[in-house]
């Protein structure tokens, strides 16, 4: 009697974006070294066992959660410095994007400060270096605006503007997103010193209740 020739098994994205979502969840909680790889599957609803289909360890996890952020940052901001007007514009639109990853995907943003110093070294550079280059395409679209600041204040000012939006990483205020949003744009706005564009000129900032 013939057999028919087994079916290769095909590795469901769904599940491994909810692997990545139930550890980003777990992780901002209790910290990465603090969960299993059981815990994770149990969070997902996944097989411990399972997991394996899609992540060699529970590092792999934690650097394709981190690369997700930073490749999400990066895309948008390369997506904004292509199609933006002018560069008060452009800023803006930086600032608006950063804070929706912020209040929408706050988790993944609150691992990556949590954990990447836990990161094996390579992994660990290269995503610092991911960090700096979306920095400087912050800096790009500032200095014709700031054109009284020099090249370290620029960069400072910058980290300011971030540090500012990524504050609510840590501190839960218990304001609606859309309050939230605002004050944010505001106090980022004022750290980079430019006067926000109209909202109605670029993509508004949309979040979804946490």
């Amino acid at each position: 009697m013939q057999t028919e020739p087994a079916r290769p098994r095909h590795r469901d994205p769904g599940r491994r974006a909810r692997i990545l979502q139930a550890a980003a969840e777990l992780a901002a909680r209790r910290g990465f070294h603090a969960i299993a790889l059981a815990d994770i599957g149990a969070e997902a609803g996944i097989v411990g066992s399972g997991i394996y289909r899609h992540f060699d360890s529970k590092t792999a996890i934690l650097i394709a959660l981190l690369d997700r952020g930073m490749d999400r940052l990066q895309n948008r901001a390369t997506e904004i410095a292509a199609t933006a007007t002018d560069d008060r514009q452009a800023l803006s639109a930086l600032v608006r994007d950063h804070i929706k990853v912020a209040i929408e995907d706050r988790t993944i943003l609150a691992v990556y400060h949590r954990e990447v110093h836990n990161l094996p070294e390579d992994d660990r550079r290269r995503l610092r270096r991911g960090q700096r280059l979306y920095v400087e395409e912050w800096v790009h679209v500032l200095a014709p605006l700031r054109r009284d600041l020099a090249d370290a204040e620029l960069r400072l000012a910058v980290h300011a503007a971030v540090g500012a939006i990524q504050s609510t990483l840590f501190y839960r205020a218990g304001l609606s997103d859309e309050r939230l949003g605002d004050l944010l744009d505001t106090m980022a706005h004022a750290c980079l010193g430019v006067d926000p564009a109209p909202i109605e000129t670029i993509s508004e900032l949309k979040v979804t209740n946490s």
